[in-house]
């Protein structure tokens, strides 16, 4: 796919055939808005009944981090492979991320990915996932793919 030809609205079968991901890591419902290469937001409904919490914290059920991470690792992914980096991407690093709020089942992740640096075979994205507007957790997240020897 290339950069002219992506849409700006993706639905849960098109984030599908962009990553490789399949239940139950597949953890985009949607993604919004997209402008290849460059910034994306997407949408993660969070179920009480996904298997995350049945180990963690299962007397109160918290999302756990690294789930959140992954799903603004996955949007940065989309965004990174409709520029025509290529279709398999990798999650290269995580800096700075913060957790400002828990996330629980019943809440609605509002994901941002924002290309701050990049280059052939790599990209880096400030990400953001929000809660009801509350800013849940935020960093820095390196997507690079493997076809570069950057991962």
């Amino acid at each position: 796919m290339t950069a002219t030809a992506a849409p700006t609205r993706l639905t849960h079968d098109e984030v599908r055939a962009i990553l490789p991901h399949r239940w139950p890591m597949l953890l985009l419902d949607r993604v919004e808005k997209v402008e290849p290469g460059v910034s994306g937001t997407a949408v993660k409904n969070v179920a009480g009944t996904e298997m995350w919490f049945q180990g963690h914290f299962p007397d109160e059920a918290v999302l756990p981090g690294v789930v959140v991470i992954e799903a603004m690792a996955q949007l940065a992914g989309v965004v990174f492979a409709l520029a025509g980096a290529g279709k398999i991407s990798y999650l290269a690093g995580v800096r700075s991320m913060r957790f400002r709020r828990p996330v629980v089942p019943g809440d609605q992740l509002v994901i941002t990915a924002d290309r701050t640096a990049g280059g052939r075979g790599f990209g880096e994205y400030k990400v953001t996932a929000r809660v009801d507007g509350q800013v849940a957790a935020e960093g820095s997240i390196s997507i690079a793919d493997p076809a570069h020897g950057k991962a």
